[in-house]
């Protein structure tokens, strides 16, 4: 059964520097239908003005992973770690028992468009941690590339959950096909352009969540980025 989660029916956060839109319950933004998919608990899209970002807050008991679409993003944390994330380059921080971070557009000029996701830990008490790797566009054209999983496996960056994230970018008429393992399901986002999933056609913002079955197809409709979520 595949279940589409259409861009326009998010939940939405407006400010005068973030434009922020919400797959799943976040915040202020509630709905019981839409609390997270197996242990993926949030996708927010979002959108920061050029020199804005988020003060520094905590965190606690969250592996969270970001996404660079267009756009530089300044990381700083309460581990030490400060860094530039770009496109291309995975994200991931444990909180664990607890971690504060800043998120922060530090052009002058260009706004910052990400996804920052969050997907439960497979046990609570982790040491907070923090990871980053760059993951050329060439391994992404045209097919899935392992970006996090919890062997590191294909040189991914580890997570502490029995979950698998993939990211690829799909021409018009560019096609991938994977088999989903019995008792898994999968989470499909679509970052920009258009694809088809299973027959379905989801198009920019658009998720599709997909339970019981046996494979997923990826087709291009238009140039498009998406990522896709094995989870348990």
């Amino acid at each position: 059964m595949l279940t589409i989660r259409k861009s326009e029916e998010r939940g939405r956060t407006e400010l005068d520097w973030l434009e922020s839109r919400h797959t799943f319950s976040f915040d202020r933004y509630v709905d019981p239908s839409w609390m997270g998919f197996s242990v993926l608990r949030v996708i927010n899209d979002d959108r920061i003005a050029a020199g804005a970002g988020f003060p520094t807050h905590p965190h606690r008991e969250m592996e969270i992973f970001t996404w660079v679409l267009s756009g530089n993003l300044e990381h700083r944390d309460s581990l030490g770690h400060g860094s530039i994330l770009r496109p291309g380059e995975a994200q991931r921080m444990t909180a664990g028992r607890g971690v504060a971070h800043s998120e922060h557009n530090p052009s002058p000029r260009e706004p910052l468009h990400l996804l920052q996701i969050w997907l439960l830990p497979a046990r609570r008490g982790l040491d907070p941690g923090y990871e980053q790797k760059p993951f050329p566009e060439k391994e992404r054209q045209g097919r899935l590339q392992l970006l996090v999983s919890p062997d590191r496996a294909e040189g991914s960056i580890r997570i502490h959950q029995d979950a698998r994230i993939y990211a690829g970018l799909f021409g018009a008429g560019e096609s991938w096909e994977e088999k989903i393992e019995p008792g898994r399901r999968a989470w499909l986002q679509v970052a920009r352009g258009a694809v088809r999933a299973n027959g379905h056609e989801l198009w920019e913002g658009d998720g599709a969540a997909l339970a019981e079955e046996k494979t997923i197809r990826i087709e291009g409709v238009t140039a498009a980025e998406l990522l896709v979520f094995d989870l348990p």
